[in-house]
């Protein structure tokens, strides 16, 4: 009989992905993914209640390598908030073309819009929190309250930012996706310009380039 690997986290979330990826499809039970891949149930129950549980965590671990990166970074922390915001959107995004293959296969699967998205929950907990530090920031700027914005509605906004970003990424054929930069780099332009109160023209210079896209795809 062959060896069980004892594992670790990291090591059970790598080894769930190329499972994934080899195989075409998600495991469809704990038993068998141990099984197949020579490890013991009981050192994949140490790190993960489910195989639920490892999915949503790959999303996590995105985020949280995002954050390990920027924190490397000496002159992040005294970065503007707008420059904070955009150096997570380009770093992520990085994270996540080292993963390109699992993430357009797993965001393909499910029936569902709503399907898709579940596996995202531990992501969106864990950004929207990001973004109120950055949203309460400018809050604490502003010297009047009734200028300050409702963080739990502004964060909501900046994931849904991000939702936006992600499915233009994925289907960004631009070389080293330079379009998705283009629109990161505008899309925060926005979100300042909004949540400071000030030039519309912002906004219609975002339009104007979803609009070349949308032209331009057809």
């Amino acid at each position: 009989m062959a060896t069980k690997k004892k594992m670790n986290k990291n090591d059970l979330l790598a080894l769930y992905m190329e499972s994934v990826l080899e195989n075409d499809h998600f495991p469809k039970s704990v038993y068998r993914f141990c099984k197949e891949n020579k490890i013991t149930e009981e050192d994949f129950y140490q790190s993960y209640a489910s195989l639920d549980s490892i999915k949503l965590s790959v999303w996590e671990a995105f985020f949280t390598n995002t954050m390990q990166l920027l924190e490397k970074n000496e002159n992040y922390a005294s970065f503007s908030r707008q420059d904070k915001l955009l150096t997570f959107y380009f770093t992520f995004f990085e994270v996540l073309l080292l993963n390109r293959s699992y993430i357009l296969f797993s965001l393909e699967q499910g029936n569902s819009k709503m399907e898709k998205l579940a596996q995202l929950k531990s992501l969106r907990k864990h950004f929207k929190g990001f973004a109120k530090e950055l949203i309460e920031e400018g809050n604490d700027e502003k010297d009047l309250k009734v200028t300050q914005h409702p963080v739990g509605l502004f964060s909501e906004a900046a994931w849904g930012q991000l939702l936006f970003l992600l499915k233009f990424w994925l289907e960004d054929n631009s070389p080293s996706f330079e379009k998705t930069d283009a629109l990161i780099e505008k899309s925060v332009k926005v979100a300042f310009e909004v949540f400071d109160n000030t030039r519309l023209e912002t906004l219609l210079d975002l339009g104007k380039f979803l609009w070349k896209e949308k032209m331009t795809a057809n």
